[in-house]
């Protein structure tokens, strides 16, 4: 009874105004009188319940506490305190809480309920499941600050998902402190320090628990958060909008040990940054002053992509293509891709080319690879698609080309082939075609079924930092608009980076979608080996210079752990070096280098056993025509539930009408190109904004149900049980990536024909850095052909001046052609001319041509770009339509067409002979009705412009020895082709070819084509390399005839006036013009 007095005599002067009594007088006098001092007992509405929540009133809560019982409850606490385990744990509980100074009411806690919880109610140990371990007695009620504490916690570590990132160590360099994201985040939510060491329960959004794990101390917590997402690795994830990819993610990232790497991991680790070191320091030992654009600085790059490779093996993937700007790329030709280092060391060297072509800087080239992985044993296949210096021009290339070789392999899911793009920092964020590229990931026509982007992160563009580069925090933040998850890392931190790239690879293998690696590094030098960043850098290259190496810090944190010794890794890199003294030694002995080495896209079997002197027929049989055209001109088969348009159903109708009378316009003539190919097992794709129906509505090669929602019907796909696929997709509202991605489609499968179209022609100028660098010059730089056809829509027709022209003029002014060398004359004349041009340009005008043009880029023994500027009024034009008769067998693609009206009767007869192309033909040809003037005039059209047909030409000149010459164009002088064809028409007419043969041949030039030369020996004939023969442009021939004269519209800056009068009184100007003086 003395311990029992004691303790009563510890706990009243805690109670205010408590005087010393009998402990049952206190417990009932004063700890429930107190308690009930505003409601006494008799006074409340008790509702009564098996096992019933707590009373609303402190009194209510201890019942038990009247003076009927205080006896009772004094032998209970005396037994108590002799043996807790004595008494009920009920009392038990109530006298702990009452001794450890619980308010009146709460130390009683009523036994657990069994009923099931009501709505919003769960049950108090899905809160704390272990309260007594966090130093709250499990018998207290559950108050506000109890549940607001569990909130706060499961608000931390949602914050840390979300905003881990911005706390995370990424910085190698640390211009910026370190940011302590965890007193951030603990003021945000009022925790203090003596809530640290309080247990949690982890909600099922985190697995920082290990499998037996369910509640952690409140300091454990965000301890394991810190090493997840505040260490080396920021992670932005949290924008995704899928919990099941959210989870994936966390689970990579958080769970306790994720991030281990096994000693053999390491050692393989360490020797592939020494040999991505090596490399450059070997490099910049030997060529102490040549730009090669290093990776020193960030040689994580190499590890990161070996990594991906290796994962990626190991799941499946058996090709990889990539694309990547300059800085690195030697480093990564030589130790991901394993090009003998002896062709690279070559490049330096300065030696002359063994085969034809202008060839690229060394740091621009591509390479294909097929070679063995050894860490999966299985073979990889790996091409680096050759890039200018326009960083990220070559990325949608890169996805066009994935995207063909999985169709052709029946890769649907992207499992057997993937790309990686690699980027800079400056231009990921800088460059607007990232964003296009982005755009076409989830395309159907389009995907890649996901790429993994890495962005080689130095924090600088050439001498601009971050800070005026960007608006966002990250370059990387173009790549949230895809919900592609974003994996932030310092590069000086290798096994952070092993672990980011494993993630990486795993994402894009099981949810087939972008993710990027952004290895955040430095670059040791400046933009290349000669420049000086202390100009514009001082602050940070006072830093990076006083920086050891990753490689120095990997193998000395290795050393000291044991892992390795300081003989192996020295060991490791003299191994290395001797490799590269070998090669190098090898390269010493090289006389010329090969661009053919250097071939990205490599098309086995194509050219071998090929006449490089015969061309295929473009012609086909009436009875394919006739076939193609009839499926084309009919409704599906099951038209009965197939609901078509009544427009439509007109369409179908002319065109079956002009079927059955031999005639094509301009649409059935291209279907019936395509649907040929088809037949011969010819892929075709068509692609562009609109491409389906036609700008113009004149295509419709998909026919929509129009009471079902997502129900087609493909005329095309459907000619022959046995066809080749036939592609026909819209795109996104872009030009530059689409073109990209079709030009590399192209690249992967000669056996294609693959055609992009423009809405309007002149659209295609925000894709002419595509056209210039790969387009126009790909071939002579990269010895990479291509057979892609552009469709540029072209006509003055007032539509203002961005719907008027397709600018003839660009492309023409990027051929190869010499204006004043006439090509020697033989057999092969035609085919010579379109081997050694870089493109071909042509304006057709009628559609059996088009069809023909169209064939021919698969009959060819070779490929090269097609430009077409196809027509806009031509296309429903009652004149501009073909026969049968032109397009049969025998038939071919006319490169002129002559007059064969009544002027070709009577040729000395003729006063004017005006030369034109495209649709000004059938203006012209009216006017000249409308005059009577039908054989005084000859109107001969030019259909392919370049190669420019000058035996042809010649040939027309000469058949109207009397007429006046005349070109006519609707586009202004400074701009269509005039320009272009003026020295031409002069050397043209200079003279006969069988006086330029009579010359004696001469020997090859030492850089002759092989081809060239082959074909020479082929014929029996020098070739067109052995006898050249250049003229000066003369203002008269050496008949004396005058030379050709323009007509047209004068110069001017814009394309076309916006005013349709001013337009109108322009042509009607322009025919005025032509047929003044008759």
């Amino acid at each position: 009874m003395h311990r029992t007095r004691s303790l009563v005599a510890g706990l009243l002067p805690l109670i205010p105004g408590a005087a010393p009594e009998r402990l049952a007088v206190w417990l009932v006098k004063g700890y429930v009188q107190n308690s009930s001092a505003r409601a006494p007992l008799a006074a409340l509405n008790i509702r009564q319940y098996s096992a019933a929540p707590p009373p609303p009133t402190q009194a209510a809560a201890e019942p038990f506490l009247n003076g009927s019982s205080s006896v009772y409850v004094e032998e209970m606490y005396n037994s108590w305190l002799q043996d807790p385990k004595s008494v009920h744990a009920s009392w038990d509980s109530f006298f702990r809480n009452a001794s450890a100074g619980a308010a009146p009411g709460q130390a009683y806690q009523a036994p657990p309920s069994l009923a099931v919880p009501g709505r919003h109610e769960i049950p108090i140990t899905a809160l704390v499941p272990q309260m007594s371990m966090s130093g709250v007695s499990t018998g207290l009620p559950i108050d506000e600050k109890i549940i607001d504490d569990h909130l706060a916690v499961q608000a931390i570590i949602r914050s840390y998902q979300i905003r881990g990132h911005f706390g995370a160590s990424l910085d190698p360099i640390q211009i910026e402190g370190p940011k302590d994201l965890n007193e951030r985040l603990k003021r945000e939510t009022h925790l203090e320090e003596k809530d640290m060491d309080r247990i949690f329960k982890l909600p099922a959004t985190t697995y920082i628990g290990k499998p037996d794990e369910r509640a952690l101390p409140l300091r454990e917590i965000l301890s394991r958060l810190e090493a997840a997402y505040c260490r080396h690795i920021g992670v932005e994830f949290m924008f995704i909008n899928s919990l099941e990819q959210c989870n994936w993610i966390r689970k990579r990232f958080e769970t306790p040990g994720a991030m281990s790497l096994d000693a053999e991991g390491k050692r393989l680790l360490l020797a592939r940054v020494t040999r991505a070191a090596g490399f450059e320091a070997f490099l910049a030992r030997k060529w102490t002053s040549e730009k090669r654009f290093g990776l020193e600085g960030c040689e994580m790059l190499i590890p990161a992509m070996k990594t991906i490779i290796d994962k990626s093996s190991e799941l499946g993937v058996e090709s990889i293509i990539m694309g990547m700007p300059h800085r690195g790329r030697l480093n990564v030709l030589a130790n991901v891709c394993r090009k003998p280092l002896e062709q690279i060391f070559a490049q330096f060297a300065g030696l002359e080319a063994a085969d034809d072509g202008s060839g690229d800087v060394k740091y621009h080239l591509g390479t294909y690879i097929e070679r063995l992985n050894r860490v999966t044993n299985k073979n990889i296949r790996l091409a680096v698609v050759a890039n200018p210096s326009h960083l990220e021009a070559v990325d949608t290339i890169v996805q066009g080309k994935t995207r063909a070789e999985q169709f052709y392999k029946g890769d649907s899911e992207g499992k057997k082939t993937m790309s990686i793009l690699l980027h800079g920092d400056a231009a990921f964020s800088g460059q607007g075609i990232v964003y296009e590229t982005f755009t076409l990931s989830d395309l159907p026509d389009y995907t890649t079924r996901g790429t993994i982007h890495i962005v080689a992160n130095n924090q600088i563009g050439f001498t601009t930092d971050p800070r005026h580069s960007r608006s966002s925090p990250y370059c990387t933040d173009v790549a949230r608009v895809v919900n592609a998850p974003i994996f932030h890392v310092n590069a000086d931190d290798p096994e952070a980076v092993m672990h980011v790239c494993k993630v990486a690879a795993e994402w894009r293998a099981t949810f087939h979608k972008d993710v990027v690696v952004d290895l955040v590094s430095y670059r040791r030098g400046g933009h290349n080996e000669i420049d000086e960043p202390m100009f514009t850098q001082p602050l940070m290259y006072s830093k990076i210079r006083k920086m050891k190496s990753v490689m120095e810090k990997y193998s000395a944190k290795l050393i000291e752990e044991g892992t390795v010794t300081k003989e192996e890794v020295d060991d490791v890199r003299n191994k290395y070096e001797k490799i590269c003294e070998e090669a190098y030694v090898k390269a010493q002995k090289e006389t010329q280098i090969r661009y053919k080495d250097w071939l990205d896209s490599p098309w086995s079997g194509f050219f071998e056993g090929k006449n490089p002197l015969k061309m295929g027929n473009t012609g086909v049989i009436e009875e394919t025509l006739k076939h193609i055209g009839k499926r084309f001109s009919s409704t599906p088969p099951n038209a009965a539930e197939f609901v078509v348009h009544k427009g439509i159903e007109r369409i179908l109708r002319a065109r079956m009408e002009m079927v059955e009378t031999r005639t094509v316009d301009w649409a059935l003539g291209e279907a019936m190109a395509f649907g040929s190919l088809l037949k011969e097992g010819i892929h075709v794709r068509l692609s562009g904004q609109d491409v389906e129906r036609g700008t113009f509505s004149h295509r419709h090669h998909v026919l929509h149900h129009q009471t079902s929602d997502k129900s087609t019907y493909k005329p095309l796909c459907n000619l022959y049980p046995d066809q080749a696929p036939y592609t026909v997709c819209n795109s996104s509202l872009s030009e530059f990536g689409v073109l990209g991605f079709e030009l590399g489609y192209s690249m992967t499968n000669p056996n294609a024909l693959v055609c992009w179209e423009a809405q309007f022609g002149d659209f295609f100028n925000t894709a002419q850095c595509i056209i210039d660098q790969f387009i126009a010059s790909g071939q002579s730089k990269w010895v990479r052909q291509s057979g892609i056809v552009l469709l540029l829509p072209h006509g003055m027709e007032g539509m203002g001046p961005e719907h008027s022209s397709a600018r003839p003029e660009r492309f023409l002014h990027a051929c190869s052609e010499d204006p004043e060398t006439f090509p020697a004359e033989t057999e092969e004349f035609a085919i010579r001319q379109l081997h050694d041009t870089n493109m071909i340009v042509a304006n057709c005008s009628t559609p059996a041509n088009y069809f023909h043009i169209l064939r021919r880029q698969i009959a060819m023994p070779f490929r090269k770009p097609l430009i077409i500027f196809t027509p806009k009024s031509l296309l429903r034009h009652p004149e501009a339509k073909s026969s049968f008769d032109d397009m049969v067998e025998t038939t071919g693609f006319k490169r002129v067409i002559p007059e064969a009206g009544l002027a070709a009767s009577q040729p000395e007869a003729v006063r004017k002979v005006i030369f034109c192309s495209g649709k000004i033909y059938y203006e012209l040809k009216k006017a000249r009705e409308d005059r009577g003037l039908d054989s005084a005039v000859a109107i001969t059209r030019i259909e392919q412009i370049c190669p420019f047909p000058f035996d042809l030409i010649r040939d027309e000149i000469n058949k109207y020895p009397n007429a006046e010459l005349k070109w006519a164009q609707e586009e202004h002088k400074n701009m269509g082709v005039w320009s272009f064809v003026q020295p031409r028409f002069h050397t043209a007419m200079q003279g006969s070819s069988e006086r330029r043969l009579s010359t004696p041949p001469q020997p090859s030039p030492p850089d002759a084509s092989w081809w060239r030369r082959q074909w020479a020996r082929l014929a029996g004939r020098p070739s067109s390399a052995d006898v050249i023969a250049s003229h000066p442009s003369a203002s008269v021939s050496e008949s004396g005839r005058g030379p050709v004269s323009y007509v047209g519209r004068g110069v001017s800056a814009s394309p076309a006036t916006g005013s349709k009068r001013q337009h109108l009184k322009e042509a009607a100007q322009l025919l005025e013009d032509a047929f003044a003086g008759l």
